[in-house]
């Protein structure tokens, strides 16, 4: 088997995750809520995770929150800046864990920037769109359809500017491309832990610069004499008990992100992506959606053939892929293929170029 979803989520791990998450759920208790051993262990584990997530993202590691997922961070971060009617400017790229919180909301919401692999579009349209009225910008860092890299440190400069708070998506990103809290000046960096920092799925993570809105509220171990929830991070956003074994996984994909260095996991998915496009360009009736500024991610078409039966047929002779919107109707409308949708490879540090000649050979049968 091919697997190239790691855009959806990383199947292959380091063998050091999946013993973390086993060795926790036979040693650990919930941290924070006793004084003996097991529970003692689980709060170090925590917050050696806290840890290692601050010094990657230059953060405090009390502003670390642990989530289900991106979108539950998405949610936390948009709910704390957003209310009823507000107007929110985000880039034409965003995926539905921003668009459907705004549209809750009932927000005022102003696209920025549709044309595909064009930054300094991108930038010009957010300039134009910012105002004095707007309470916050959402932008993703790297699109989950299409791979584009969004100009977010020009954007992020704009924020600075306009003083207007940022939240950053960085669920395709998160592990692979540099962000820094401490640089961008964002509000918020939201990401998944089973993408691309190699945790185990029901893990995300908030990097916060300011305290959160509570989005749930129950027990937190802190000030449990109060009926109101504590108003300081980590624990405005931590609600009930902790996902230990998925947070100690995390804490072991982290460090082997760290460990590998970013800069060569990156050359490494955008050799994969750069070379899956000049093969696929070189196929007769193959589209294929490929631009400078490109993470490893890269959509295509067969002219003859619907997105999901190219994808299942591929599924067959033993290649992953997906196909459809990617839960992103907004940016394939951006690119023009929402009647379509697209065919996504998504690869990951374990992939090989082997696999990417190997994948198109396949596409030819």
């Amino acid at each position: 088997m091919i697997y190239f979803d790691a855009a959806a989520t990383t199947l292959q791990k380091p063998p050091q995750v999946s013993r973390a998450v086993a060795f926790s759920m036979a040693h650990y208790a919930s941290p924070g809520r006793g004084g003996h051993p097991p529970a003692m262990q689980a709060s170090e584990a925590v917050y050696a995770c806290r840890q290692e997530l601050a010094a990657m993202f230059e953060a405090k590691p009390q502003n670390v929150m642990f989530t289900l997922n991106a979108t539950h961070a998405l949610n936390l971060a948009i709910r704390t800046l957003v209310s009823p009617g507000d107007e929110v400017v985000i880039s034409g790229f965003e995926h539905n864990a921003v668009v459907r919180p705004l549209h809750m909301l009932g927000a005022k919401v102003k696209i920025a920037g549709r044309r595909l692999f064009d930054a300094e579009d991108l930038v010009s349209e957010f300039r134009a769109a910012i105002t004095k009225d707007t309470k916050a910008v959402i932008c993703t860092h790297v699109s989950n359809v299409f791979g584009f890299i969004l100009p977010i440190a020009e954007i992020a400069e704009l924020c600075k500017e306009r003083q207007v708070p940022l939240i950053l998506d960085c669920s395709q990103s998160a592990g692979i491309e540099p962000v820094s809290l401490c640089d961008t000046g964002a509000a918020f960096l939201c990401m998944p832990g089973h993408k691309s920092l190699y945790g185990p799925q029901g893990t995300g993570v908030l990097v916060a610069s300011e305290p959160v809105k509570p989005l749930l509220c129950g027990g937190t171990g802190s000030l449990s004499e109060n009926a109101g929830m504590p108003d300081f991070n980590p624990d405005a956003g931590e609600a009930g008990t902790h996902n230990v074994p998925g947070i100690c996984g995390l804490l072991e994909g982290v460090r082997f992100v760290r460990q590998t260095g970013l800069a060569n996991i990156s050359a490494h998915e955008k050799m994969l992506a750069e070379l899956f496009a000049a093969e696929l360009e070189n196929l007769p009736g193959v589209r294929v959606f490929h631009g400078e500024k490109q993470a490893g991610v890269v959509s295509f078409l067969l002219e003859n053939e619907d997105v999901e039966q190219t994808a299942k047929r591929l599924g067959r002779l033993g290649l992953c892929v997906r196909a459809g919107l990617h839960c992103a109707p907004l940016a394939h409308a951006s690119a023009g293929t929402l009647r379509s949708g697209t065919v996504r490879a998504g690869f990951s540090v374990f992939n090989t170029a082997f696999e990417v000649r190997r994948a198109v050979q396949m596409l030819k049968l």
